[in-house]
């Protein structure tokens, strides 16, 4: 299932064993899986940008209000 969010606060992904990486704040679309999150974006370059995030940490960051789900912020 598909749905649109915005990132509205510091939001992360780590990829591999690497540091973990900004998502740029704005709208994104949300692909929900079992066990993970796959945000995608666009950035200001229009380059376009996706990372897979663990369920619960996207869970987290919607109850922080660092992700808020629809189409506009709250």
């Amino acid at each position: 299932m598909t749905q649109q969010a915005t990132i509205c606060g510091d939001v992360t992904y780590t990829p591999g064993d690497g540091a973990p990486i900004a998502i740029p704040r704005g709208p994104v679309e949300v692909e929900h899986s079992e066990d993970s999150a796959t945000l995608s974006w666009t950035a200001d370059n229009n380059a376009a940008g996706s990372a897979a995030i663990p369920r619960t940490e996207f869970e987290r960051y919607v109850s922080e209000g660092k992700i808020a789900l629809g189409d506009k912020p709250t």
